[in-house]
């Protein structure tokens, strides 16, 4: 029969487990390294201290500004719902607006969410430089909200005449949230905007996925039909 081997235990060979005044010794050793390197231990002590405190700080103050920010964005939020979206945007003296929310809380839930409603208020007023510059300032975890911002700047790069940035955004909403209800809506404006940039194959292959695709999307597929046809396409 094989013996077995026995696993090596560093401390034992060292002689340290066995023997009180080898593991006294290192003890000591242990003490008086501190004792030699105080202002190194406690910088390092004071240091992780900050780092610790200062996150659990921050995280404090940001909590506090979501909280003012979400009680801004009430009145805010009623006059967006009520169509007065100049007080939406700007504020009516007394609440602040959209644009000031977005500026003075860029780092809240709160400041995120009112780059949306500017930027969707700036798409409506036709000021479309505007539009872009707060819907690319806002983010969101929620994919079906997310493929409707990217629509957005597709929808406002188109009016300012730059199709194939349009086209882009159109493509990226239409597969970040795969669905029969928004894709191929999606696909049909980035073919069109493709179409008008010049890029015939391109617009053949979104029609093509539409009609792939989608075919329980009535009226997306069959205008994909018709215009994928006259492109020389065939199915």
């Amino acid at each position: 029969m094989a013996s077995k081997r026995k696993k090596n235990n560093p401390a034992k060979e060292a002689g340290i487990l066995e023997n009180p005044e080898a593991l006294a010794e290192k003890l000591s050793k242990t003490e008086q390294f501190i004792e030699d390197n105080k202002i190194l231990v406690s910088s390092i002590f004071i240091g992780v201290l900050i780092v610790v405190g200062g996150f659990f700080g921050y995280r404090y103050y940001i909590n506090t500004l979501n909280e003012e920010a979400q009680s801004e964005m009430f009145q805010a939020i009623f006059y967006y719902e009520n169509d007065s979206l100049a007080q939406a945007l700007r504020g009516d003296g007394n609440n602040l607006g959209f644009v000031d929310i977005a500026e003075d809380y860029s780092n809240t839930k709160a400041g995120n969410m009112a780059n949306f409603y500017a930027g969707t208020i700036f798409l409506a007023q036709g000021e479309y430089d505007l539009a872009i510059m707060y819907l690319e300032d806002f983010s969101s975890s929620d994919i079906l909200v997310q493929s409707r911002v990217l629509a957005n700047l597709g929808d406002a790069y188109t009016e300012k005449g730059e199709f194939e940035k349009a086209a882009d955004f159109y493509l990226n909403a239409a597969h970040t949230n795969e669905n029969k209800e928004f894709s191929p809506v999606y696909l049909l404006k980035a073919a069109v905007s493709q179409e008008e940039a010049g890029n015939t194959e391109g617009a053949k292959e979104s029609y093509k996925e539409i009609i792939d695709q989608y075919w329980e999307a009535t009226e997306a597929y069959q205008k994909a039909r018709i215009h994928y046809a006259r492109l020389g396409g065939v199915e």
